[in-house]
């Protein structure tokens, strides 16, 4: 199922958050070698996890973590205006209706409607917390699986070629596109959105108020 939990809710949730933070250290740190730091526990966190963010997190039967991914809005702090501007030729993104996705995560054992489900996910908040794009940072290898579920963003720059090209990327929302995600995740729409309402309710907040402080 998926769950959605601010910074400041993980502790309620401590075995699918401390799974989290273990997956995220062997997907970023042994499998795709980044220079990320991995802490005693076995925990990848960075900087922007002290921020708060949204967590959307598939949770598995057992109550662990099998896929996840962060958000956080653009007119605060985020990866893609801090590291990331020689990507958009220093053009910085930073509006109320934009939110970063980063720390797109799966599991070892996720299943293959994993990374669909949660890019379903995304697709709920944008509908229910008003949010139009969510933009964020990928490599080479995520452009098969956003091919592969139906949800290939909008490319805004790019640098490398092959394997190490790195390109920062811009999605939106359409009931088309939606349906097409929800076909590749196997997850009825209303599944999906029950799942929504149950963390934020029918009626959330906006989305100036969507992302509370630290």
């Amino acid at each position: 199922m998926i769950r959605y939990l601010y910074g400041d809710q993980l502790a309620t949730q401590p075995l699918l958050a401390d799974s989290m933070f273990r997956d995220r250290a062997d997907q970023f740190h042994t499998r795709l070698g980044w220079e990320v730091t991995v802490d005693a526990q076995g925990f990848e966190r960075d900087q922007y996890d002290a921020l708060n963010p949204l967590y959307v997190l598939w949770q598995k039967p057992c109550g662990r973590h099998g896929g996840s991914m962060r958000f956080l809005p653009t007119t605060g702090r985020t990866m893609v205006n801090e590291h990331f501007l020689h990507l958009t030729e220093g053009v910085r993104i930073a509006s109320p209706l934009i939110w970063e996705c980063t720390r797109f995560c799966l599991a070892r054992d996720a299943g293959p409607g994993v990374a669909a489900a949660l890019m379903l996910a995304g697709g709920e908040v944008m509908r229910g917390l008003g949010v139009e794009h969510f933009v964020g940072v990928f490599d080479a290898r995520m452009v098969r699986i956003y091919g592969r579920i139906g949800a290939s963003p909008e490319v805004l720059g790019h640098q490398g070629e092959g394997r190490g090209r790195i390109s920062v990327g811009l999605w939106g929302y359409s009931p088309e596109a939606q349906a097409r995600v929800a076909a590749s995740a196997g997850i009825e729409p209303a599944q999906s959105r029950r799942w929504f309402e149950a963390a934020f309710g029918a009626d959330p907040v906006a989305p100036a108020a969507a992302v509370r402080a630290a």
